[in-house]
């Protein structure tokens, strides 16, 4: 049949097809409303191409709780043994989707994959979508991926992984747009239905269309589900059953199954079939549309429904599923459905742990949950450790307060039952989350319990992992001295044990504390751990490891050593979707790139990490400190609303990691608006903290900040050498370090301390090239109050390298724009105000000579491609 409204789509599916042929593979999003054709697009499409390529189809379930790399699963044998063979064994989900990239390339012809309906896709299918879109242009191939964009919203998981790999330049989108009143006359025919009323009811949806139209009259009920019931009472009783029993079933129906769950004979099945509410697929039976499957289900009776899942549970144990991996989700699934206690906690703890295999952490906790939810009756001992399960997937997926929750459940219960090792060891991973939530003074309590309770008892890997914790506890608060002692006692207990994950964080956790003290024996401590981790395949220790040694080297300004570290990281946790460490690493580049001078990027990366949805708070401060510093040395409007919030997240960890460099930075912007006592008491809030724990920059620049407000500072002869020689008036020795570390902005502000009028010009050279507007305007007052004449002066160096004269900040907004944000959520992404958002606004349309929206993102693209008007 041809569809209606769609060449165009369809043409540039076969474009992107020519592209794939020659080894330029393509990702399409194919995207639109439920029930807007979608589906029938991509078919119509595979039917066109089948003498072309190489077809597979997967799709996504909406189980409440997915199965984990569903849609891979479909298509699986089709493509390659090894592929199978893997996702059978439960493999490593890096060697997994590398064997998929391998298979697009195997065979003549090239493939099209086809994976339905990701807005129900699990948390792993999401990575592979993620992993395919950043690879596919390598391979000959196009995949072709559905989702319903009205149901994906700002939280969804989706909308992360969609602009993750928004500038992949082989990802396309593809928009399916609703009918228009001539396509609805075209479909309607000779039907004594009203064309135009249909129009209007359905605003062209083509489900809706379609459905009302089948019932052969104007006088159904308004809504899908009146139109899929009307139709379905049209059937036999029998027939009636096998659509309840395929509703209960899901989304597809295996005939085998469907046949043994309603002992219906194929006549009855036909009978379905027939009337185009259950149609043929390839692997068996599908509904036409999932919400017709809904309407089906809600409509039968509770009593009714549990027996069905109950039918269903005990047919696919009869069929071996329970065997099957792949089949775990399922099971739990129908034996919630038949409120089957016992079935429940056998399979959904075991579903969990498959999940969790894959990386599939959401879906890991979805299935914990549900076997908590029937737990009420398990033994004591087995009711505490699939809460502590439970809250260690939490973790993964930062449900910090779920995570917190469940270790104290289980905490109480350990105690209960008088489990004094379980007890420790839940005492220290709930030391770690407490941590992590920003809740370290309950951090430092659990670890100091844990330890109490473990030393109680006979040494063991448990006792290691209790002195890890402390040692990683006291490095954050940049305590060296106790991280060292309790990282070498972890050390030699993980020896004796043989206790692999700990000893590599332990070494981690006594190198960063080392690093961070200026001892650069803690570089070989991290560098071994790291080899420790990528020896035994640890892919997250390793990823820890080149984190660490990137921002350990970053926060002593060692930024020629510390940017090969956060990079190698990045490309090291991008490649295995790990996405903790990817986005802690790209916070930093950022910091680093502001004190490297190279702003624009700073800026991008910056917003990177901040607009994602979910993302750690240790990432968010690192990324905020390093806009705040940026918007402060431009000279940026609205940049106490960053800086507030920096100095609001930093107090919740209570940690001089994160206190000093958030205190520091409010100095800086305090004192360059002239806020005297502002400045001061920002550097002297935590001054006394960074003097006790002996760190060499936090302390340097806070005293530097106290000495620029007026306060006499007694400098320890370990500050900071550049912040010390400023401080004692050694501005030509201050520059000059600076400039060997490689920070232009401070070696400036080093030389704009002199009354020479050759470092001044030079100072104000630099500033004027980084575009540091506040500095610039500072040294032009020294050069005139000086007696200099000829003081250069006009836009910042940035603002003329742009084609348009655009500001950084106006660069911004426009890419913003062309993402299609409002003015609303441009500010939200910006930390800004909405005026302040118009005006840049205003100004962006002004400077391109345009009157719309509209036409400044065509401008934005031309930009982009190098061909400006």
């Amino acid at each position: 049949m041809h569809l209606l409204e769609r060449d165009g789509e369809l043409d540039a599916l076969h474009q992107l097809l020519e592209l794939s042929a020659q080894g330029r593979g393509r990702l399409a999003l194919v995207a639109g409303e439920a029930g807007v054709g979608k589906t029938s697009l991509v078919r119509a499409f595979a039917r066109h191409a089948r003498d072309l390529a190489d077809v597979h189809i997967g799709s996504c379930d909406p189980l409440e709780t997915p199965q984990p790399l569903g849609p891979l699963l479909d298509i699986a044998s089709g493509l390659s043994e090894e592929l199978n063979t893997l996702l059978d064994l439960g493999g490593q989900r890096h060697r997994v989707l590398q064997t998929f990239l391998a298979s697009m390339t195997q065979g003549r012809l090239p493939k099209i994959v086809i994976l339905e309906d990701v807005h129900w896709a699990d948390e792993a299918t999401l990575d592979f979508l993620r992993f395919v879109g950043r690879r596919v242009d390598s391979v000959p191939a196009l995949v072709l991926v559905t989702f319903r964009d009205d149901e994906v919203v700002e939280q969804h998981p989706l909308r992360v992984v969609l602009g993750d790999i928004a500038t992949s330049p082989a990802v396309i989108r593809i928009k399916v747009a609703s009918l228009s009143l001539e396509a609805v006359r075209n479909l309607a025919g000779n039907s004594e239905i009203d064309p135009s009323a249909l129009y209007r009811r359905t605003a062209g949806n083509p489900f809706f269309v379609t459905e009302v139209l089948a019932t052969g009259n104007d006088g159904i009920p308004e809504t899908v589900r009146d139109a899929i019931l009307a139709r379905a009472s049209r059937l036999s009783r029998s027939a009636r059953s096998v659509l309840s029993a395929a509703a209960v079933i899901g989304p597809t129906i295996s005939p085998s199954l469907l046949a043994e769950v309603t002992q219906a004979d194929s006549e009855t099945v036909d009978e379905c079939l027939s009337i185009g509410v259950l149609a043929h697929q390839r692997s068996g039976f599908a509904f036409r549309h999932e919400l017709g499957r809904e309407a089906i289900l809600d409509s039968i009776p509770a009593h009714r429904r549990v027996d069905l899942h109950r039918v269903v549970l005990e047919a696919l144990e009869r069929s071996g599923a329970s065997d099957d991996p792949d089949g775990l989700a399922r099971l739990s699934h129908h034996a919630e459905g038949s409120q089957n206690e016992l079935a429940v906690l056998r399979y959904a703890p075991a579903a969990a742990r498959r999940a969790a295999a894959l990386q599939a952490h959401r879906e890991a906790v979805a299935q914990y949950s549900r076997a908590l939810r029937w737990a009420r009756n398990l033994d004591p001992y087995e009711q505490a450790t699939l809460l502590e399960c439970y809250a260690q997937e939490c973790h993964r997926i930062d449900r910090l307060d779920d995570a917190i929750h469940a270790y104290n459940e289980a905490l109480d219960i350990r105690r209960r039952i008088e489990d004094r090792q379980g007890e420790g060891r839940t005492l220290s991973c709930l030391a770690s989350v407490y941590s992590g939530a920003g809740r370290n003074s309950e951090a430092e309590l659990a670890s100091h319990e844990a330890i109490q309770t473990l030393e109680t008892l006979t040494p063991g890997p448990e006792l290691a992992e209790a002195y890890r914790v402390a040692a990683h506890l006291r490095m954050l608060d940049r305590d060296t001295a106790n991280a060292v002692a309790w990282g070498r006692r972890s050390i030699d207990l993980a020896r004796k044990f043989d206790h692999q994950p700990t000893l590599i964080g332990a070494q981690q956790a006594l190198g960063a504390a080392l690093l961070v003290a200026g001892d650069n024996v803690g570089i070989k401590y991290l560098q071994r751990a790291l080899d420790l981790a990528l020896e035994a395949d640890n892919d997250e220790m390793a990823a820890l490891a080149y984190r660490l040694l990137g921002s350990g080297l970053g926060e002593m300004y060692e930024f020629d050593q510390a940017i090969p570290w956060l990079e190698e990281c990045i490309r090291f946790s991008s490649a295995r979707d790990n996405d903790l460490h990817h986005w802690y690493a790209k916070a930093w580049l950022a910091l680093s790139m502001v004190y490297r001078g190279e702003w624009s990027r700073a800026a991008h990366i910056a917003n990177e990490v901040i607009q994602r949805p979910y993302v750690s708070i240790t990432s968010l401060i690192m990324a905020l400190v390093a806009l705040g510093r940026l918007r402060t040395r431009r000279g940026d409007p609205e940049l106490w609303p960053v800086l507030d919030k920096v100095l609001e997240l930093a107090q919740r960890t209570d940690t001089l990691q994160r206190l000093a460099p958030a205190r520091a930075a409010r100095a800086e912007a305090a004192w360059l608006a002239g806020d005297i006592e502002s400045a001061k008491r920002e550097s002297v809030a935590n001054y006394d903290l960074a003097k006790a724990q002996q760190h060499h920059w936090f302390l340097g620049e806070l005293a530097y900040w106290q000495w620029k407000t007026g306060v006499a500072v007694d400098l320890p002869d370990w500050t900071a050498p550049p912040f010390a020689l400023q401080i004692q008036g050694d501005w030509e020795s201050a520059a000059r370090e600076w400039e060997r570390i490689g920070c232009p902005y401070e070696m400036a502000r080093a030389l704009s301390e002199s009354d020479d009028e050759g470092a001044l010009r030079r100072a104000l050279g630099t500033f004027s090239e980084l575009g540091a507007q506040p500095m610039v305007s500072i040294v032009q007052r020294k050069l005139r109050r000086i007696g200099v004449r000829n003081i250069p002066r006009g836009p910042r160096s940035s603002t003329k390298k742009h084609p348009a004269g655009l500001t950084p900040r106006e660069v911004e907004v426009l890419n913003l724009l062309s993402e299609g944000l409002s003015n609303a959520g441009i500010a939200d992404r910006l930390f800004v105000s909405l005026k302040t958002v118009e005006s840049h606004v205003s100004s962006v349309l002004s400077k391109l000579n345009v009157h719309s929206r509209a036409e400044a993102v065509r401008h934005a693209q031309e930009f982009d491609s190098g061909s400006p008007e």
